[in-house]
């Protein structure tokens, strides 16, 4: 679910910033992208810290 979370905050936040940049419509797509990939792997990388230490 923390994957999935960073991945829609991350497509948001990334077109947010295109367009608040002035870019036009595949500007917002490559931030949005861009962004919901990075927050995805930092979702990722959280989600495994958290089930290996709450594991055990």
């Amino acid at each position: 679910m923390i994957v999935l979370a960073g991945l829609v905050i991350g497509a948001a936040l990334g077109a947010f910033n295109a367009r608040r940049r002035g870019g036009r419509k595949l500007d917002m797509l490559q931030y949005g992208a861009a962004y919901a990939i990075c927050f995805a792997l930092v979702g990722l990388f959280l989600t495994i810290f958290l089930s290996r230490t709450l594991a055990g």
